[in-house]
């Protein structure tokens, strides 16, 4: 199982900002991230940024007659 759960370290120790949902002893990897590898990554992307290069055909959502046998 995977889980990711965001926290502070501060003077060695680590807060979590939820309670994990697991039950039993596990493994965990930590990651340091510092503000300005957080900002970084915001900045890569833009909201709109794909606007206009992405269209849907006006009957998308129109029956397949590829499936009309299981209807």
């Amino acid at each position: 199982m995977l889980a990711t759960i965001q926290g502070t370290y501060h003077n060695g120790i680590v807060s979590f900002d939820e309670k994990p949902q697991i039950d039993k002893e596990v493994r965990i990897l930590i990651t340091f991230l510092d503000d300005s590898t957080l900002l970084n990554i915001k900045k890569i992307r833009k909201a709109g940024g794909l606007k206009g290069q992405i269209w849907l055909s006006d009957d998308f959502n129109e029956p397949l007659d590829d499936l009309k046998d299981y209807m």
